[in-house]
């Protein structure tokens, strides 16, 4: 059973920007705020950004000014443009619920920022 399906990482540049998607089920989707997780590898997987069911987002203090989290109802996805990216967002990111119990992790999506 698959229940998030995230894309859009890859390899790029410092200052450079790459677009994260998440596609939930709907049943889940429309009713809970969504958050994008990242994981370095050896640390635990943190919460970088959420968004409310009506479109509030929050950002963690190391994305603030560079990320930005919105979602698309209708689709049932999520999406993170992310730019002036650093090599500290190398990392796989995650898409979920931002309370956790609903959904089950996806593969998440690499994304290594390196010259």
């Amino acid at each position: 059973q698959v229940d998030v399906v995230e894309s859009g990482g890859g390899l790029v540049r410092p200052g450079g920007s790459l677009r994260l998607s998440c596609v939930a089920p709907g049943s889940i989707f429309s009713r809970n705020s969504m958050a994008w997780y990242r994981q370095v590898s050896g640390n635990q997987r943190e919460v970088i950004a959420d968004i409310s069911t009506d479109g509030r987002a929050r950002y963690a203090a190391s994305v603030k000014g560079r990320f930005t989290l919105s979602r698309d109802n209708s689709k049932n996805t999520v999406y993170l443009q992310m730019d002036s990216l650093k090599p500290e967002d190398t990392a796989v990111y995650y898409c979920n619920t931002l309370s956790l119990g609903y959904l089950s992790w996806g593969q998440g999506t690499q994304v290594t920022v390196s010259s």
